[in-house]
């Protein structure tokens, strides 16, 4: 790993931007209807719990990353091989989410532009920026959070001035009883984003304050929660439930419908520019994460040499990932989650936690 450290604020600002990466942009939780801010904070909640299982391994081993400790409770070659696993986890995702960004674009401002050279641009950037380090990575991310809380600030106030919002599209927020919000919540809703979280599993010993990583990492979590929660219920309050569940860019059609004054309108780069700040970060973090965990396993000296191989990898896959968006989509929600995103972010965690307090108490009463 990197010889580099990052303070408190840089790590909450690489999570938040990290949870907030797409969802801050889609419909999140819209399955819900009008109970989709209490399907979210429910997730969140999961997501909170579950990052108290990260943390609690990561205590017992603050020096090492998920790929080290994994060798420490499986033993070395399944810990390993289910390492391997853990970092084409990583890379897969990165890929999806490249996709994401890539199609997103497509289907709101960059229409005529092929998917190829917008998802090549991007991973280029990411690229050059992970070559640097972690640190630059994460002093990055220190000024874009700030940038991202402005456009959030001038947004929302627009379309309060706007006076396009309708707050009787909130109600009812029961109106079919607790099932479809739960439904909703578990176990797509924790997956992405909050589920996601354990891929600071790798990034948790750069803090230079370990006993500080699970207040950090909570309070960015609740952050990143209550934002989208606020967003997803900002979308339904302008665009009413049955657009804003039809429309795959909610945000974008709601910041699209502000007019203050006779000047003041089309709006739409405020969104396109939150999109793109929020992908770089989740691409760049999965990547780092991945490669971070193969000079772990395979002992290579340097994660530069690895940058350009993978980052050339994971463009293609993106392209290759799915034939079209509506197949990509389908993918995303009706395999991944399950297939994917519940081994890698619930089963393999609670299966490493409950050995850990076995083997403790084990040692504790020899």
């Amino acid at each position: 790993m990197e010889q580099a450290k990052m303070n408190a604020f840089q790590m909450f600002s690489l999570m938040v931007l990290f949870e907030l990466g797409s969802a801050i942009v889609i419909a999140i939780g819209i399955d819900a209807k009008q109970g989709a801010w209490l399907a979210i904070l429910l997730s969140l909640s999961a997501g909170m719990m579950m990052f108290y299982v990260y943390f609690y391994l990561y205590k017992q081993y603050p020096d090492q990353p998920l790929t080290g400790y994994l060798q420490h409770i499986l033993g070395k070659y399944i810990g390993g091989l289910v390492g391997v696993l853990y970092m084409l986890y990583f890379f897969y995702i990165a890929a999806r989410v490249l996709r994401d960004f890539g199609d997103l674009l497509l289907s709101s401002t960059l229409a005529e532009t092929p998917l190829f050279v917008i998802n090549l641009l991007m991973i280029c950037t990411i690229m050059y920026v992970i070559y640097l380090g972690i640190e630059v990575l994460a002093r990055t991310g220190e000024f874009y959070i700030l940038l991202l809380l402005l456009l959030g600030f001038v947004a929302n106030l627009l379309i309060l001035f706007s006076g396009i919002i309708d707050v009787k599209n909130l109600l009812p927020i029961l109106g079919e009883g607790w099932k479809p919000i739960i439904q909703t919540a578990f176990p797509v809703g924790f997956t992405f984003p909050f589920g996601e979280i354990v891929v600071f599993s790798m990034l948790l010993p750069y803090l230079n304050k370990p006993k500080s990583a699970l207040r950090v990492g909570l309070t960015a979590l609740v952050v990143s929660g209550l934002t989208i929660a606020f967003n997803t219920s900002l979308n339904i309050a302008v665009l009413g439930v049955d657009i804003a569940s039809r429309t795959t860019f909610p945000l974008l059609t709601s910041v699209g419908k502000i007019r203050v004054g006779e000047f003041l309108e089309r709006l739409d780069a405020l969104v396109v520019i939150t999109l793109v700040i929020g992908m770089f970060f989740k691409i760049a973090i999965f990547m780092y994460a991945g490669i971070i965990g193969i000079t772990k396993l395979f002992n290579v000296n340097n994660h530069q040499h690895l940058v350009f191989p993978i980052g050339i990898i994971i463009l293609f896959s993106s392209l290759s990932i799915a034939s079209n968006f509506s197949e990509h989509l389908e993918e995303g929600l009706n395999i991944v989650p399950y297939y994917l995103h519940l081994p890698f972010q619930i089963y393999i965690p609670l299966l490493l936690f409950l050995l850990t307090l076995i083997r403790k108490k084990f040692l504790k009463h020899n």
